[in-house]
């Protein structure tokens, strides 16, 4: 039996920018638009509210002047309201040829917002519908609060169905607005429209208020929904929409009996892009896009990853454009650090990544995450240890003030004897070697001097990434070079430091 195909419309541009603090500007919307149409391939796009402001009537005007290039113009659509035409000539204004016209799907709506009856709300969506189509613009019409009505006044919902069944609409939307229905509730609620009205084309339109929005879309599929609400990253008022992502990925994993056009590998890409111009930021364990989904950070599984799959599931992260990664920290194993050192193309003996393992497992008790971009800066610094350590930084206080010289206070042992001293300096580091200085004068050991100072940090890397300095040094005339590794700076230095005086 040949699949059905369900539409997908995207609403990211119109009920997502509803989103708390977040407003497109005119560009992006059309950046938007071009991503949704041509590289996710959703089946049509709603970009905007009749009325808003003059710059939504720019951006709108810019979507459907590229629209028309592309022979889209069909699958713009734009939120309209029953205002006598009103809503009409901005969309005549913008360019736009198809309105999803706002009324009321629950009696309680339509008693105490617009204090109106059935047949008078009925009487001016009809005049609204004929306004359109003199006007050549397409009509879908909303139901709001749907979702309540079947709950609380299923008779007016059919009533309205029955009197929209006589109009020229091309789709009828049906929004679960509150986020309220459960997903037994929008089976059994669709099912039973659909069964009613088999030749209108119903579309379910989810919230996400209870995070039931993927298990209701899935439901509204199985009751022959012939079309689904979506945006990019849940966005929405309140709790936001169903999400995008997580949304196709389960239609196309579950639901076999309908075909959708959506691209999935452009899914992250689109994710990432809406987040930057929206400045939300995306949760790192969100289902499909979130920085994290397919990192495995047991050593366990990946080890089992590398017997036969075992943690693999059908979610595999090539479908969205992405790859798997195995996180370094203290939940590593040696599997997770071998699966990166691949990807690099290193290759340690079996002591030498015992020891990388160690030194991962004690950084990741400090610091919460490893990258693979810090690894070889690690397996520098734990493989640069071959000596007999008789000299340790016991502890140290350094302070930084406005106005004040830096200072630090050491507590060294040397061969089992503790030293304390209190110096300032030019800086932080500076205020420890000249203490470390104290200490060496007063037991007359010479100190190397210091001739270079280098920092590096793993491209790419954030606030708390992993540095590592490295000293060159210079005493009777020989040169010699340490590292040191930490997230802080000054604490790599002096780990690099430490090893020095080890060293000598």
């Amino acid at each position: 039996m040949a699949k059905r195909h369900l539409e997908i419309m995207d609403t990211t541009l119109r009920d997502g920018e509803q989103t708390s603090g977040v407003s497109f500007s005119a560009s992006e919307k059309l950046t938007l638009a071009k991503l949704l149409l041509d590289e996710l391939k959703v089946d049509r796009i709603e970009v905007a509210s009749a009325r808003v402001s003059e710059g939504e009537l720019d951006a709108v005007k810019q979507i459907t002047k590229w629209a028309k290039s592309q022979k889209y113009i069909d699958r713009i659509e734009v939120l309209t309201f029953v205002d006598g035409g009103v809503s009409l000539e901005w969309m005549k204004k913008a360019g736009a040829k198809v309105q999803n016209l706002l009324t009321k799907g629950s009696l309680n709506h339509l008693t105490h917002q617009l204090k109106k009856t059935p047949r008078q709300h009925f009487n001016a969506i009809e005049k609204v519908i004929k306004q359109a189509r003199k006007q050549r613009i397409e009509t879908n019409v909303y139901l709001e609060d749907w979702s309540n009505g079947m709950r609380n006044s299923k008779e007016y919902v059919f009533e309205y169905l029955d009197f929209l069944a006589t109009q020229p609409v091309k789709r009828v939307l049906l929004p679960d607005t509150l986020g309220v229905i459960t997903y037994q509730e929008t089976f059994d609620f669709l099912s039973e429209i659909i069964e009613r009205y088999p030749k209108i084309h119903f579309d379910f339109h989810g919230h996400n208020d209870y995070d039931l929005g993927v298990a209701n879309i899935m439901e509204a599929v199985k009751a022959g929904a012939h079309g689904l609400h979506l945006t990019v990253n849940g966005m929405g008022e309140r709790a936001g929409n169903a999400p995008m992502a997580s949304a196709i990925a389960v239609i196309n994993d579950f639901l076999s009996e309908v075909k959708i056009n959506v691209n999935e590998k452009s899914l992250f890409k689109v994710s990432k892009v809406v987040s930057a111009f929206t400045g939300i930021s995306i949760p790192s364990n969100k289902p499909i896009v979130g920085d994290s989904v397919f990192t495995q950070t047991a050593g366990i599984h990946a080890d089992g990853d590398s017997k036969n799959n075992l943690y693999f599931s059908n979610l595999m992260p090539e479908r969205f454009g992405r790859k798997r990664k195995y996180a370094l920290g203290k939940m590593s194993g040696k599997a997770n650090i071998q699966k990166n050192l691949q990807e690099l193309g290193l290759t340690l003996n079996d002591d030498d990544l015992k020891k990388v393992t160690a030194r991962i497992i004690e950084l990741g008790d400090k610091k919460e995450r490893v990258t693979k971009d810090d690894l070889p800066y690690i397996i520098s610094d734990v493989l640069d240890t071959d000596y007999q350590q008789e000299v340790f930084v016991k502890s140290y206080v350094l302070t930084h003030a406005k106005g004040l010289q830096p200072s630090t206070t050491l507590s060294l042992e040397i061969k089992g004897k503790i030293f304390e001293e209190n110096a300032s300096g030019d800086g932080q580091y500076d205020a420890f070697m000249n203490a470390l200085r104290k200490i060496y004068k007063s037991q007359k050991i010479e100190l190397p001097v210091l001739v270079d100072y280098a920092v590096r940090i793993p491209p790419g890397s954030n606030s708390d990434a992993l540095c590592e300095t490295i000293i060159t040094w210079e005493l009777n005339g020989k040169e010699l070079i340490s590292r040191g590794l930490d997230s802080d700076q000054t604490v790599s230095a002096i780990k690099a430091t430490e090893k020095m005086l080890n060293i000598i």
